[in-house]
């Protein structure tokens, strides 16, 4: 009999993903605090890329020792732009400053996977997704907002490239499964060749 397999998240995006993939798992919440655990890493000056990946095996390594013999999956997103690090907004306001400042500009999705059993990092792994936004004025920046509300607020980039926020768009290069925060092939082709899953 396979170990557990762990979800290290309450993300409703990664459960469907796994969930439709045909995995049977289980989720439980990692409790870093990922700002904290990010400045750590400052000294470093990592890429973005190195930051998704590093917070990815944190989230797995916090749930994994909660949780012996199974196998935990971690994942972590960053957005980039023009060498800045974009984290949730806050509240609305910081939504349209996200919105206002990537209009016109490619940004980049960062989505470090890992998995994690015993504290042993056994794989980890950065999918990167560039999205192009169109020229946005204020006042569409604003309307689109008051429409689709603060469930913007649970993204890092301020949209939800599922629902509204794809008219956001001019250009989208990258796996949309990198883009809802879990890069699902490279994941199930790691799990399959740990025999987690069926080959």
């Amino acid at each position: 009999m396979t170990a557990p397999l762990i979800l290290a998240s309450q993300s409703p995006f990664r459960r469907m993903l796994m969930g439709n993939a045909g995995l049977t798992f289980q989720t439980q919440a990692a409790t870093i605090d990922e700002r904290a655990a990010e400045a750590a890493l400052a000294a470093h000056n990592p890429t973005p890329q190195a930051i998704a990946e590093a917070l990815a095996i944190e989230k797995a390594r916090d749930v994994a020792r909660r949780n012996p013999g199974s196998l935990v999956i971690g994942s972590d997103q960053t957005l980039s732009l023009e060498g800045l690090v974009f984290h949730k907004p806050a509240d609305m306001a910081e939504a349209k400053a996200h919105l206002m400042a990537m209009s016109g500009k490619t940004h980049s999705l960062n989505c470090g996977i890992a998995l994690v059993r015993d504290g042993q990092t056994l794989w980890s792994h950065v999918s990167i997704a560039n999205l192009t936004m169109r020229p946005l004025s204020e006042a569409f920046v604003e309307r689109h907002l008051a429409r689709v509300g603060s469930r913007v607020l649970a993204s890092v980039g301020a949209y939800q490239l599922e629902g509204e926020g794809v008219q956001l768009f001019e250009r989208i290069d990258g796996d949309y499964f990198t883009i809802l925060g879990l890069p699902l092939l490279p994941l199930l082709a790691k799990l399959r060749d740990l025999g987690a899953i069926d080959a």
